[in-house]
């Protein structure tokens, strides 16, 4: 595989390093993130993660929940996805609530 067949991903707190993801598996993921936040609004992060594997493992080829976890982080670093402040339990939603 070439270079531009992957993401680097990146990490909201700067002490981490992201991870370099198929850039194939890293679109399918992120969009369901996207259909789902749309679709439902503010969710848990276990919420959200459970929609997504349902949606997703059937035909994905690896953990879903690494993935997940894994581009989840990167659209929050990327200013795409925030955590709800205050929220008990933590709120993911599409930045600017919609």
């Amino acid at each position: 595989m070439t270079a531009d067949q992957f993401v680097l991903t990146i990490n909201p707190d700067p002490t981490k390093q992201g991870v370099r993801i198929e850039k194939a598996k890293y679109e399918v993921v992120r969009k369901a993130i996207l259909e789902n936040l749309r679709a439902s609004g503010p969710m848990t992060f276990s919420q959200l993660g459970a929609l997504v594997v349902e949606q997703l493992q059937p035909t994905f080829d690896g953990s879903v929940m690494w993935y997940f976890t894994t581009v989840k982080l990167d659209m929050e670093a990327r200013g795409e996805l925030r955590r709800v402040p205050k929220s008990t339990p933590q709120l993911i939603e599409l930045r600017g609530g919609s």
